[in-house]
Parts: structure tokens; sequence; C-alpha cells
């Protein structure tokens, strides 16, 4: 009594082709930004980070060849409410909520990003 057992064979890997020429661009404008907002371009920063990130990422098959890439839909009207939150937070906590503002912004981009395969 042998069972016939079916795997998927989808096992893949993720490139990024984010340079490092738009990771300089990406600094100045956002240098730029925070002068102009007096730092508070820096509470959203993280979530273009990811987002600017994940938007240049493929989905590769075990063979290499790229099915897919991540479309990541984020914008700042998505999340207002959980932005003021955790800047009241890392007010009212001097700054230490700030260590658990990361992970959280990276769930909520995350959470707005979506496979699309070609």
């Amino acid at each position: 009594m042998s069972e016939a057992v079916t795997h998927s064979t989808r096992i893949g890997r993720l490139k990024c082709s984010f340079s490092t020429t738009e990771a300089i661009g990406s600094v100045i404008i956002w240098i730029i930004l925070t002068v102009i907002t007096v730092g508070l371009a820096l509470v959203v920063f993280p979530y273009y980070l990811n987002r600017a990130v994940l938007n240049k990422t493929e989905l590769l098959d075990g063979t290499g060849r790229a099915i897919g890439r991540l479309n990541c839909t984020f914008n700042i009207g998505h999340s207002v409410g959980h932005v003021i939150l955790w800047v009241l937070l890392i007010i009212i906590t001097l700054g230490l909520a700030g260590f658990l503002y990361v992970y959280r912004v990276l769930r909520v981009v995350l959470n707005e990003t979506r496979v699309e395969y070609y």
C-alpha cells in the first residue's frame, strides 16, 4: 500500500536589483525632505525605503528564470493612523518605541505587497 506523493516544484528565490545609484539618489532626496520638514520625513522614510527595495525584487523559479516580481502598493494614505500612533509612542517613550517601529513598518509594507507573475 504505497501512496503516490506529489510535490510542488515551485522552489525559487528572490533577486533584488536595487542599485547603488538608486540608493544614492534616494538618500539625497530624503536628506532634502528631512531638512525641509525639520526631521518629520524620517518618520515615513522606513516605509518608502522598504517599498523601493521590494519593487525592485523579482521572483525566480528553481532554474533561476524570472517568473514574477514583487509589487508594493503602499502609500502614506494607507497608514496615516499607523504613523501618527507610532510617532506619539516614540515621543512618549523618548525614542524607545522606535526599535519596535521598524518591525511594524516592515509588517505594514509586506502586507501591501503582492506577487505579480509574468
